[in-house]
């Protein structure tokens, strides 16, 4: 038995990573005792979401790596999606690089992640190449998502916005109304449906319940991450009721 420790920068306002993360990554354990998990955060300042916001929130990100590097975790993922997106097209990249060499310099080496990346970088690895996307955004802030995607690749054919500026409002939206909003979304001919690209916004309970419905896969932010964790620390990236990314297929 082996027990890893998952590190997460989140932003101050966010109450679903820290529920979410564990609730897939406690499944896990359930199926497969052999694999322990534990969880820690720490946080980076921000209530709405905002351009302004999301520049300075990313600043403390810094800060926050290493505090997770001092408590020795295995993997770290930088745990907002749309903070990283808002900064301009492939800053994953730059954020990742940045976040791995502040770590370096506490005399540790720990891979960090990002919610943003390992959403783009599954999308990818599995070949989909067309999407529809919901977030909770205001407009413009999804047109910048959907920006961020298509510079990556992969096409956007349909968003929805749910125009919640108040980070705490989009983490009290109930998930249980996305099984309504993708009828609404146009995903005829695409690959797969974003149910939720936000890390912030609960997506966990409706995941594989779209995918049924709809009969395609569906994923989340949330979900990419687990996915990019467990992929990282090398381990078997099935997670039971996650949706097509975690049920341990290999293609689309």
């Amino acid at each position: 038995m082996k027990t890893y420790r998952i590190g997460q920068i989140v932003p101050s306002s966010n109450t679903t990573m820290e529920t979410e993360i564990p609730a897939m990554l406690n499944a896990r354990m359930a199926a497969n005792p052999a694999d322990r998990f534990t969880f820690h955060s720490s946080r980076m300042r921000m209530m709405n979401v905002t351009p302004e916001e999301l520049k300075a929130m990313d600043a403390a990100s810094d800060r926050c790596v290493v505090e997770l590097a001092d408590a020795r975790c295995d993997v770290m993922a930088y745990a907002c999606l749309v903070a990283i997106m808002a900064q301009g097209n492939g800053y994953h990249r730059q954020s990742q690089e940045r976040l791995e060499a502040a770590v370096k310099s506490t005399g540790v080496d720990i891979p960090v992640l990002s919610s943003a990346g390992a959403l783009v970088d599954s999308m990818k690895e599995f070949g989909i190449k067309k999407v529809s996307v919901i977030t909770p955004y205001m407009k413009p802030l999804t047109q910048r998502v959907v920006e961020y995607i298509e510079a990556e690749g992969i096409e956007v054919k349909d968003s929805i916005s749910l125009e919640v500026s108040d980070n705490l409002e989009v983490g009290l939206l109930n998930p249980e109304n996305l099984l309504e909003h993708v009828q609404r979304l146009d995903h005829e001919g695409v690959d797969a449906v974003v149910l939720s690209a936000c890390v912030q916004m609960p997506s966990l309970p409706a995941i594989q319940r779209a995918e049924d419905m709809i009969g395609k896969p569906v994923l989340s932010a949330s979900v990419a991450t687990v996915y990019q964790m467990l992929k990282t620390l090398g381990l078997e990236t099935r997670v039971p009721d996650a949706g097509f990314l975690l049920s341990g297929k290999t293609s689309i």
